[in-house]
């Protein structure tokens, strides 16, 4: 009970409160009805207050209750480690491991009917998929020594004889090319061809009976198709795959000035797996992957990757095959650029879109049909052309042969002209790049085509 003595409080286990060391004697207590009528007596009438009945000590309890005090304060500073000898050597403790065998993967044939699970499908083409690495020398450095480059890319093999597809830009002036087969087998590989503007080549090792891919039909792929690709992310992770969704068919993108008709997907697509296959759920090959083109503007992608749909080029694989080059590939023979308004205005023209003429090259089909320097070609077909790069998308989709339909200004007046594609020359096809943008003026004896339109044309600039 606590005792008042000059507003000092003093805590003591004594019923009277004393402090003193000595037990006092035994003294007969008031009932607690006479204690509340003194009480009531001396301060006036107050709240009732509640029966205290005594509490009888149990010295035994309270000794119980101070060891389990203590064993709970101990308990808390090395519970840890407690609960940890507990769990290593307590007669109760188990670990749950699965008994589940392991899962066995079907190598099967691909035949275009049967639809299969990712690993299936990797199981069943992964012995078609290379690995590709090239070296080539890129100049001189301070000492004149050369200057000695490598890179790595992916590939497909398309026929048991030894043909593998991958992307032009993977082995363009590469001076040696090393394929590796996913059993560990090297070989030298021979560049048989490729084209730039679409950007597949073929090359060759000398092998027989090599496990072929099958190919499948790109026509038929819809957005949210499943899609897989494996290649050599890095130019490191061989043999990889990676898996997503086809998120746009038909997808035009313009890379350097060229455009690409595009499978996109967002299955992870990074540099060096270029060249290699993307399948469709049945392991058929829909697409050749191209890592070139999943960045944009030098800048870093995610969840978005390209591949050349196969249906576009598988003709001009075949053409590659046997000539080395694209044949049926439409020319027109002109030397052109991207009509601009300042050259509209500096020349008077009525319109600021479409192609310019520079040139027109002799007995090509520009120059039979009737395209002449100076003249703006506006449209092919019902295609409106803006820019060279429209142009150059357009004669994708024909081959020599066919005959088009050319919308031309030319003198403050619209007409059209009948035009019938040639063959690209096999010089030029070596060379690339033909009918596209005035970028070297070497081609014009090192005058400046503007100087070569006043010539012609009169003005100034």
């Amino acid at each position: 009970m606590y005792n008042d003595e000059k507003n000092l409080y003093h805590y003591t286990y004594r019923k009277d409160g004393s402090e003193s060391g000595h037990e006092p004697q035994a003294e007969a207590q008031p009932s607690v009805d006479d204690q509340l009528r003194a009480f009531q007596d001396q301060n006036g009438p107050q709240r009732p207050i509640q029966e205290m009945k005594p509490v009888k000590k149990n010295r035994m309890g309270l000794k119980i209750t101070a060891l389990a005090l203590c064993c709970a304060l101990l308990g808390g500073a090395v519970g840890g480690g407690v609960a940890w000898g507990i769990s290593r050597s307590g007669s109760g403790t188990s670990i749950n491991v699965s008994s589940r065998p392991a899962t066995t993967v079907s190598i099967n044939k691909v035949d275009g009917k049967t639809e299969m699970s990712d690993a299936e499908v990797y199981a069943a083409t992964v012995n078609s998929v290379v690995s590709i690495r090239t070296s080539a020398t890129s100049g001189t450095n301070f000492f004149g020594q050369a200057v000695e480059t490598a890179s790595a890319g992916s590939g497909f093999v398309l026929t048991a004889d030894g043909y593998i597809v991958t992307n032009y830009h993977v082995v363009k002036d590469a001076d040696t090319v090393t394929v590796t087969m996913y059993n560990g087998d090297e070989y030298n590989a021979l560049y048989v061809g490729g084209d730039e503007d679409y950007d597949i080549a073929v090359i060759k090792v000398e092998a027989t009976g090599l496990p072929a891919v099958t190919l499948g039909d790109s026509s038929t792929l819809n957005v949210g198709d499943h899609v897989l690709a494996i290649g050599n992310p890095l130019g490191e992770l061989t043999f990889s795959m990676s898996g997503g969704m086809v998120s746009s068919v038909n997808r035009t993108i313009n890379v350097d000035g060229t455009p690409f008709n595009m499978i996109q997907t967002d299955a992870s697509i990074n540099p060096g797996n270029s060249g290699g296959p993307l399948m469709n759920s049945y392991g058929e090959v829909v697409g050749i992957v191209s890592a070139k083109y999943s960045s944009y503007s030098d800048e870093s992608v995610e969840g978005l990757g390209f591949a050349i749909p196969i249906n576009d080029v598988y003709a001009m694989i075949e053409d590659i095959m046997t000539n080395g080059y694209v044949t049926n590939k439409p020319y027109l023979g002109i030397f052109g650029g991207s009509m601009t308004e300042q050259m509209a205005a500096q020349y008077r023209y009525d319109i600021s879109e479409g192609v310019f003429v520079y040139s027109v090259e002799e007995g090509s089909a520009a120059e039979k049909a009737g395209l002449q320097m100076g003249d703006v070609i506006t449209k092919v077909d019902d295609t409106d052309i803006s820019t060279m790069e429209d142009l150059t998308a357009v004669k994708k989709q024909y081959s020599a042969g066919d005959t088009v339909t050319f919308t031309v200004y030319r003198q403050g007046e619209t007409i059209t002209l009948s035009l019938t594609w040639d063959a690209t020359p096999a010089d030029t096809a070596a060379n690339e790049n033909q009918d596209q943008t005035v970028q070297d003026n070497s081609q014009y004896g090192g005058y400046d085509p503007y100087d070569l339109f006043d010539y012609f044309f009169g003005g100034g600039r």
